[in-house]
């Protein structure tokens, strides 16, 4: 066991939790505010990435609404969006090597992207960061928030971030440093999808009573730079299909950067029903369909990463005040899933916040208050609308499937902008769609070739992932019995394959299996978190600074 120690403690108006497009967007607008009002208002951002930019990983097509507002002349000031959409294609992948290309019409509205553009979204947060920190706000990577402060009231005070030096057997190494309390009137977290200490609080303020379940699906990427005839600069294709099949839903994309490059992507819902499915496996090999492979033909791989999407859209979106804290951008759910973007809407949930908290501290109070102006603004703003006009998207594939599914949602999306009169929900939770493994037929997926398909090792190795061996295991267990007991008797170790990473194995000794967990691989996507079905696994941050670091993603 830890000693305790004595830590540091600093105060601040606001503290931000998470340097994602949400977190930095509520800085620079509470900054920008507080100096048009002559205000002085402190702002400290944390990140657990070693540097901003670093765990952020979107497909990513950026609309500009947000930031047009946000940084008006973000074009003067050198903003990395430099390739606009030239393009839209959509595919339906109908088998191994065929496909049948949807007509631009029978297309719905919501993913048509003339006006926007294609990005990186980590250099998009990094130029976003030294906006910020033009403006005085205090940003901190590599640290963590690990603990949320309360108030003798009950509420949010703050966070601490992580003790640094802590051996695997939880003794003070000579490295270790305690971490510090960073105390606020009010706290806003912007940790991304499935935040650790975003979960935590909707469970103490049951901020999700009301709603459904919140869904995810697993989105994995990778840079490629290609042949030049191969590339189209701002071409932008997106698709559903093979080789996804009736127990698993999702789509792909395909997206023309510049110099060359490309990203490839897949993503898989998280409420699939078959245990053998591995969405890594389902990754590599649709990148051999002739839509995809045309493309990446002799071109080489430059990185590769993964992360959870949050998708249960307006349905499942929680209560996002509480006493002294609000949830921003994905750790609340504000992605509009019929566009397949999230940037937009998670900027504007931020500067959303940020004009509800500079209203309160104008007020000179003591901070600590459930903001209940801030739902209010929400639902006033575009950003609001903007999701609730897609409230039906992803509800109606998973209970129609893909086919009419797709069609309703021309119908809804192209006809009626989203306003159909009728709400459809999916009250079921990902973690509890899988089926008992003698009820589902075995996947044999087939081997990497190392041109177009490749394993979990060396794709982990281009995610630039590392975490300190000798520290806690960040991928904590409820109870150790039952990966073995129940996961693996049950399930057949699910695990072992809806990890895009390789952290978990079934290993034997002496005849006796057991979970090792191999934590230096872990990406931190979140699935482990989100599709365990006895939600088992508990996803807590490492020491700072671990994870993957991605280049250009």
């Amino acid at each position: 066991m830890t000693e305790s120690v004595q830590r540091e403690s600093m105060e601040y108006d606001v503290v931000i939790v998470g340097g994602g497009p949400a977190g930095l967007a509520t800085a620079i607008h509470l900054k920008t505010l507080a100096q048009q009002m002559e205000r002085d208002i402190s702002v400290c951002l944390l990140e657990k990435g070693s540097e901003i930019g670093a765990h952020i990983l979107s497909g990513a097509v950026v609309e500009t609404r947000a930031l047009d507002e946000l940084i008006p002349d973000w074009k003067q000031r050198g903003a990395p969006l430099n390739t606009p959409v030239s393009k839209d294609l959509m595919y339906f992948l109908t088998g191994e090597k065929s496909a049948i290309r949807v007509p631009a019409p029978f297309v719905p509205a919501s993913m048509h992207n003339r006006g926007n553009y294609i990005v990186s979204l980590g250099n998009v947060c990094r130029w976003l960061a030294e906006q910020a920190e033009a403006l005085e706000v205090e940003i901190y990577p590599g640290f963590p928030a690990t603990e949320i402060l309360f108030d003798e009231a009950g509420s949010v005070a703050g966070v601490a971030t992580g003790d640094m030096g802590i051996s695997a057997a939880g003794q003070h190494k000579d490295s270790f440093e305690p971490g510090m309390e960073l105390r606020a009137g009010y706290t806003v977290f912007a940790e991304g999808s499935r935040g650790h200490l975003g979960r935590q609080l909707i469970d103490r303020y049951k901020l999700d009573a009301d709603c459904d379940p919140q869904h995810y699906g697993l989105g994995i990427k990778e840079l490629w730079e290609v042949a030049p005839e191969n590339f189209q600069a701002g071409l932008v294709v997106h698709g559903s299909g093979w080789p996804l099949t009736s127990e698993a839903s999702g789509g792909f994309f395909l997206y023309h950067l510049d110099q060359n490059q490309v990203v490839v992507g897949l993503i898989i819902d998280l409420n699939y029903s078959n245990p053998y499915i591995s969405p890594f496996d389902e990754f590599q090999r649709f990148k051999h369909h002739p839509v995809v492979a045309k493309t990446l033909a002799g071109g080489s791989r430059l990185a590769y990463g993964a992360r959870s999407i949050t998708k249960g859209g307006l349905n499942s979106l929680p209560k996002m005040s509480m006493p002294g804290a609000l949830l921003v951008g994905c750790d609340a759910g504000t992605l509009n899933f019929a566009k397949i973007k999230g940037t937009h809407t998670a900027m504007k949930s931020g500067m959303v916040a940020a004009e509800t908290l500079i209203a309160e501290l104008n007020t000179e109070g003591a901070g600590g208050k459930d903001l209940v102006a801030y739902r209010e603004n929400f639902l006033a703003s575009w950003a609001y609308t903007d999701i609730y006009r897609s409230r039906n998207f992803g509800s109606v594939l998973h209970k129609l499937g893909m086919y009419l599914g797709a069609a309703f949602n021309l119908f809804d999306q192209s006809v009626f902008s989203g306003r159909l009169p009728l709400t459809l929900h999916d009250r079921k939770a990902d973690n509890e769609c899988l089926k008992p493994a003698a009820d589902c037929k075995e996947i044999h997926y087939p081997k990497p070739d190392g041109v177009l398909s490749f394993d979990k090792l060396s794709s982990v190795f281009i995610s630039n992932t590392n975490h300190e061996e000798d520290q806690p295991c960040h991928l904590t267990l409820k109870d150790d019995k039952v990966p073995v007991e129940t996961n693996l008797k049950l399930y057949a170790a699910p695990e072992q394959r809806y990890c895009p990473a390789g952290v978990y194995e079934i290993v034997t000794d002496d005849n006796h299996p057991r979970l090792q967990i191999n934590a230096q691989n872990c990406v931190h996507c979140k699935t482990c978190d989100i599709k365990d079905p006895t939600q088992n696994i508990v996803w807590v941050a490492p020491e700072g600074g671990g994870g993957p670091n991605y280049p250009g993603m």
